[in-house]
């Protein structure tokens, strides 16, 4: 669908909310919830869905008739997809993800023959006129130390494929890797640094540009402590496409509050990687992989933990949800997206809702999980409108 105030933007929710991993799985999921949802929110218009596909949906999507069966099924349901979610490669919902969610990395050639499967989807799923994108890790984790030469050929392969994928079918293409904490490359600085090592060494920088840009998700330039604007700008006037924006939003708390530290614990699950950065008043960072980490630095030594003014953790809350003091959320962020839009409307054409962690949030943030997607919809719409 269309955000009301920008005709030529799209805005979908992620499907990667539900557990599903087949493509019989994930028709299911639209079938019986997507649906709902656009019946709640929008029953009438033309509905638009953020896919997300495993490696094992999308090369089943590809089998025999299924593509054909499932563009009939988007017609017939009055809906259409102009985005993927491509970060995910298996499972990722019951189960120990954590790590695991980086894996393979634009090392390996099963990322690279994966994101071209979805880009082989998404040529033929996007509609006429409106550019089709996929969203995907960025490069790999820092933890894997790596080969920066291999991703950067990986990459550039990929982007001549969605370069004659474009120029077939007759629609604009493109990839979006996401910066997130403990990414290969996380915030504005480490972004643009890696893409100014790739566009040196490549064959075609403009090819690069052109079809490989930045899938910039609030929750995770915010726990950067990464102000907005400044970002946006630093992004577009290094000549980089923003390919799509993530609107999300991370938990926060004040950092010196034991009442606090005390209610985070409850968001301490075994599922995803729950990255924390502290901010002290010298405006330095301290970063922890986890929280189990960031609480056993606490019972190891309290100045483990420095004089911090605040804290944020990589926890996607509602962005409707601004949980009482001494916890708050990041939920400014995903404003001042919504004000850059406002004052640059052509910046960014696709939007995404994603938040994934449902399944995982503490029972007092729960509500029937097609309530709380139209509810994160209205919040974006009456902000836009104001």
């Amino acid at each position: 669908m269309n955000i009301p105030t920008h005709s030529s933007a799209h805005i979908a929710y992620c499907t990667n909310i539900y557990p599903a991993e087949s493509w019989a799985e994930t028709l299911r999921a639209l079938q019986d919830h997507t649906l709902q949802v656009r019946d709640k929110l929008q029953p009438d218009g033309r509905y638009a869905i953020g896919l997300r596909l495993s490696a094992q949906a999308a090369t089943e999507l590809l089998n025999g008739d299924n593509l054909t069966n499932f563009k009939n099924w988007l017609e017939q349901e009055n809906c259409y997809v102009f985005t993927i979610n491509g970060f995910p490669y298996g499972s990722f919902h019951g189960t120990r993800v954590k790590e695991k969610v980086y894996q393979p990395d634009w090392t390996k050639d099963t990322r690279l023959d994966y994101t071209i499967q979805l880009f082989e989807i998404i040529a033929r799923l996007v509609p006429e006129g409106v550019d089709g994108s996929i969203s995907s890790l960025p490069a790999s984790f820092k933890e894997f130390d790596a080969d920066e030469p291999t991703i950067f050929k990986n990459l550039e392969k990929c982007a001549v494929v969605i370069e004659e994928l474009s120029h077939k079918h007759g629609r604009d293409l493109h990839l979006g890797l996401e910066p997130e904490p403990l990414g290969y490359f996380e915030n504005t600085e480490e972004t643009l640094a890696f893409f100014k090592r790739f566009l040196s060494v490549s064959s075609d920088p403009e090819l690069i540009k052109r079809r490989i840009g930045i899938n910039y998700d609030t929750c995770h330039f915010a726990l950067e402590f990464d102000d907005c604007r400044t970002s946006l700008d630093a992004l577009r006037d290094a000549g980089l496409r923003i390919s799509k924006v993530h609107l999300s939003s991370a938990l926060e708390f004040k950092a010196d509050s034991d009442t606090a530290l005390k209610a985070i614990r409850q968001f301490d699950e075994p599922t995803y990687l729950h990255q924390v950065i502290l901010l002290d008043d010298d405006g330095f960072l301290t970063r922890y992989r986890d929280l189990p980490e960031f609480f056993e630095s606490l019972q190891l030594s309290r100045q483990a933990q420095p004089d911090a003014l605040v804290g944020r953790i990589h926890f996607h809350i509602p962005l409707y949800n601004q949980p009482a003091m001494p916890l708050g959320s990041t939920q400014d962020h995903a404003l001042d997206a919504l004000t850059y839009l406002a004052e640059h409307p052509d910046f960014c054409s696709h939007f995404e809702i994603e938040t994934y962690t449902w399944g995982v949030l503490p029972d007092d943030m729960q509500i029937k999980i097609e309530d709380q997607i139209v509810r994160e919809y209205q919040w974006v719409f009456d902000h836009l409108e104001r």
